[in-house]
């Protein structure tokens, strides 16, 4: 005789005895008692909860999904759980239920925190966030010291694939960009100086604004968004597949391997490619000159001699070599740090490109109150 799912919840100081009986079927309604044993699972006092099931009939997955939830109920307070009591059958399918558990960043949590504890859980994280990062960034040093005395395990090929990945074939989008600047910041400048018949000044203007921090700048965001997220995605879904444990395994560090050719190259390449782009940018300012303002392409040439300094273009260089660094560490530190799901390489993504481009305004500021200081 077929009788209806029991729950029956005992409570001795910090145990929590919960016992089913009856029959439990899909479509079959909860007792009331089951409530109660999720309410009370998830009281910190108790410190384990016992399960048993004395007077179980038949029963199927509506049994084991009550199970599961107290369960995981229990978990999220850090209460032990013990099912010794259980039928085997019932027993073995629990163990199974828990034996692969979810991967990070692979579900969404149901309960919505308030306003103030994200922003109270994201300054609490700041602090070992940091210390991480300076830990990896010493790796990544300490690697580059080991390179130095010829005991890396970096091989030639793959610094030599990344110089070409972050060099060559970026030249189209930094030629673009920098040139279209370079057309825009002659056209702003235009707009007042031809108010005081002072057009040949466009000139200057131009070839000081990019020589000094306008390419470099230019240059840092398109290869944050091109470069670094690129390698914050690689990385990351070698973490995905295990790879870079794979690598740890055979004795070979994943910072030599990964890390340092890309961190290398990018160093190497950016002040290159931002001497292109100071190049593309005062040819953008050289067609506003001679063909919007009329100016004589041999003045204008002089005038940007004239104008624009050497030191400009050390400057340059200087934010450029910087900002390779910022882009390099932080797309590999992302992409190092990922979790193992596929939401987790889209999160380090972004946060490669974003934590890039505010490193580069921080650096930049920091760079240009240090020249003014300086007088330089």
């Amino acid at each position: 005789m077929k009788t209806s799912p029991q729950v029956t919840v005992h409570r001795e100081r910090d145990l929590l005895r919960v016992e089913v009986g009856g029959s439990w079927r899909i479509g079959a309604r909860r007792p009331e008692d089951a409530a109660t044993a999720l309410r009370e699972a998830a009281d910190p006092r108790i410190r384990t909860l016992s399960l048993s099931a004395p007077d179980l009939g038949e029963w199927d997955t509506s049994l084991l999904a009550f199970f599961v939830q107290l369960i995981k109920t229990a978990e999220v307070k850090g209460i032990a759980t013990d099912v010794s009591a259980l039928p085997d059958g019932l027993r073995r399918l629990i163990d199974l239920a828990f034996a692969v558990r979810p991967k990070e960043g692979s579900g969404r949590s149901r309960e919505q925190e308030g306003i103030l504890a994200r922003i109270g859980a994201g300054v609490l994280q700041i602090f070992p966030d940091m210390l991480d990062f300076l830990s990896f960034l010493g790796e990544t040093v300490m690697a580059v010291f080991v390179l130095i005395i010829g005991r890396s395990r970096m091989r030639p090929q793959d610094f030599i694939a990344a110089m070409h990945e972050c060099g060559v074939q970026a030249l189209p989008i930094i030629s673009v960009t920098t040139l279209l600047f370079g057309l825009i910041l002659a056209f702003v400048g235009a707009v007042q100086l031809t108010q005081f018949g002072a057009q040949i000044y466009v000139a200057g203007l131009v070839g000081i604004g990019m020589l000094r921090v306008m390419s470099a700048v230019m240059v840092g965001i398109v290869m944050s968004g091109r470069v670094g997220a690129s390698y914050a995605a690689m990385i990351g879904t070698m973490q995905v597949n295990e790879e870079v444990d794979a690598l740890s395994t055979l004795g070979i560090s994943p910072v030599d391997f990964l890390v340092l050719p890309r961190t290398l190259a990018l160093t190497f390449m950016v002040p290159l490619l931002t001497v292109y782009a100071d190049v593309m940018g005062v040819l953008g300012g050289y067609f506003v000159g001679v063909f919007m303002l009329g100016l004589n392409p041999l003045e204008y040439v002089n005038a940007t001699v004239n104008m624009v300094s050497f030191r400009h273009a050390l400057i340059g260089i200087a934010y450029g070599t910087v900002f390779g660094v910022i882009v390099a560490v932080v797309g590999c530190y992302q992409g190092m740090r990922c979790g193992r799901s596929a939401q987790a390489v889209g999160m380090a993504t972004t946060k490669a490109v974003v934590q890039s481009l505010v490193g580069i305004i921080v650096a930049t500021a920091i760079i240009t109150v240090i020249c003014n200081v300086l007088q330089i």
